[in-house]
């Protein structure tokens, strides 16, 4: 059996054909993105790479290849232990690392000694990045969109969820960011992904349509939270087909407060949100909406949120920003209940 070195293009092609995909870096570098379905076997771990570093700065090279050499070889006999020992003789990896140098090619190393096909993705991780960059735009425009838009409230992710569960194609942003896209949009307990996590993840997404379907996706502006949203993505996204979602307010107000449930249930996490927009809306609004929260006021905050802060600017903003809003189909659900979202879905997915 061997070790077969192939660039980067190739090993996204042929994803589907490997039996594991092996990131062979420390877990923090993992964690900050990876290969589609990888797993971690890393070949140093994140105070092993340290430890190694050190040794590379303060004492020599030398000593810390020797390190190294240690500290590898005890982790591929570990791996080989808890993964490997069941594997077939045909079982086909994909093992990359960094750079695919020392790290992964170790591992492989090892695994062709055994006797299984390896393959080694060239210039690692990083030369996975450049591919999946550059292919991103082509990706984008290859494929037709229908962009929802509608004002806060309205139900858009709503109607995107309903729409994927009625087996359309749905590119959601926001699901994808872990974020609501708007000022208060953090959600408790869900960090973000870093930037490069979540280029992947959309690139995964984008590469998986089938480009004689539509695609659903929100009005999204360039940033969702604290990711920026590619910008062959956006521009292909800006000049797409629009759907406008109308809901009436007393609907968008109760579906906010049933959406965003966990301010009602900590209000001095919605006051430290709401502290975000004294800049846009000044202090004494701001104290004052915070007050109201406090006193357990939380609807008629809701109400004024989106009446002095969401809505204005909101048709003159969308219409500058997507070309196509002017002339958008107007949709209506009976209401914001998920049968009524889901009876929207049905119709937009059939015509």
């Amino acid at each position: 059996m061997s070790v077969r070195p192939v660039p980067a293009t190739e090993a996204i092609a042929r994803l589907a054909e490997f039996d594991a995909i092996i990131d062979a870096r420390s877990e923090n570098e993992y964690a900050e993105d990876h290969l589609p379905d990888a797993v971690n076997w890393p070949s140093l771990d994140n105070a092993q790479r340290h430890e190694v570093g050190t040794l590379y700065k303060q004492v020599s090279p030398f000593e810390a290849r020797k390190r190294g050499a240690a500290l590898v070889s005890a982790n591929i006999a570990r791996h080989i232990e808890q993964h490997v020992i069941d594997k077939p003789k045909g079982w086909k990896p994909l093992v990359y690392c960094w750079r695919g140098g020392q790290r992964s090619g170790a591992l492989s190393l090892v695994l062709g000694q055994i006797g299984f096909n390896v393959t080694l993705v060239e210039g690692g991780y990083k030369a996975f990045r450049a591919a999946l960059l550059a292919e991103l735009p082509s990706l984008a425009q290859r494929l037709s969109f229908r962009v929802v838009c509608g004002p806060t409230g309205s139900g858009k992710t709503r109607l995107l969820q309903a729409l994927e569960a009625a087996g359309a194609q749905v590119l959601d942003l926001e699901a994808l960011a872990s974020h609501r896209s708007s000022v208060l949009g953090l959600i408790p307990g869900q960090p973000q992904p870093t930037q490069k996590r979540f280029d992947t993840l959309v690139w995964e997404k984008l590469r998986g349509f089938d480009a004689a379907r539509p695609v659903y996706v929100e009005s999204e502006s360039r940033k969702v939270g604290n990711v920026a949203v590619p910008e062959s993505l956006i521009a292909a996204m800006r000049t797409s087909a629009c759907l406008r979602l109308d809901l009436p307010d007393d609907e968008r107000v109760q579906l906010l407060l049933e959406d965003y449930a966990f301010f009602s249930r900590d209000r001095e996490l919605f006051c430290q949100r709401l502290a975000a927009l004294v800049q846009l809306r000044g202090r004494e609004q701001v104290e004052r909406w915070q007050a109201q929260v406090r006193a357990g006021e939380i609807e008629p905050v809701v109400r004024e949120l989106l009446l002095k802060h969401y809505d204005p600017g909101y048709a003159s903003s969308t219409e500058r920003n997507f070309r196509q809003f002017a002339q958008a189909r107007s949709i209506a659900p009976h209401d914001r209940s998920p049968e009524a979202m889901a009876a929207l879905a049905q119709e937009l997915a059939a015509s």
